[in-house]
């Protein structure tokens, strides 16, 4: 069950996403769950929605160069797929690129707050959605969001993760 963001414990990484969403213009509406929701099927659980309407923050590496890739939870990356369409070989981050690249932990990963821009690919199917939900920072937090204000706020791609069926 969530907790009410007024009850929310102090988070460096979390503090550090609801600053850029705030300058981005965004209103901060951070909520804290009493566990951890690592998974987009835990997160729809907590929150009573789609697992479609969650965006995973998958960190991959491209020609060795980090990656942000915000995915709906209701499908994967295909990874030789979206390499081929980038131009490069993509591989998973490993936990310490995640953490240079972000300044956050995997399961925790946000779209936003990272130490420095990070180059982000958007899944197209995050738009059948007028709610979203990404991770805020920490494995215990998310924000909701919709699939245009994170192109704006990510400077993101939009693009197809997966290849066509």
């Amino acid at each position: 069950m969530p907790a009410e963001e007024t009850s929310a414990p102090s988070h460096a990484a979390v503090d550090r996403v609801t600053a850029a969403l705030a300058a981005q213009g965004v209103e901060p509406r951070v909520v804290w769950f009493d566990d951890a929701v690592t998974t987009a099927q835990l997160a729809a659980d907590a929150l009573g929605v789609e697992v479609g309407q969650i965006a995973n923050s998958l960190v991959f590496t491209i020609d060795d160069d980090p990656i942000l890739v915000l995915t709906s939870g209701a499908h994967r990356v295909d990874t030789d797929w979206l390499g081929e369409r980038l131009g490069g070989t993509i591989r998973r981050a490993s936990k310490e690129t995640v953490k240079a690249a972000t300044g956050q932990v995997i399961g925790g990963v946000a779209p936003v707050g990272h130490p420095s821009p990070v180059r982000t690919v958007v899944d197209v199917r995050l738009a059948d959605y007028d709610e979203v939900w990404a991770a805020a920072g920490h494995a215990k937090t998310v924000f909701p969001t919709t699939f245009d204000e994170l192109v704006r706020i990510t400077g993101g791609t939009p693009s197809p993760v997966e290849a066509p069926a």
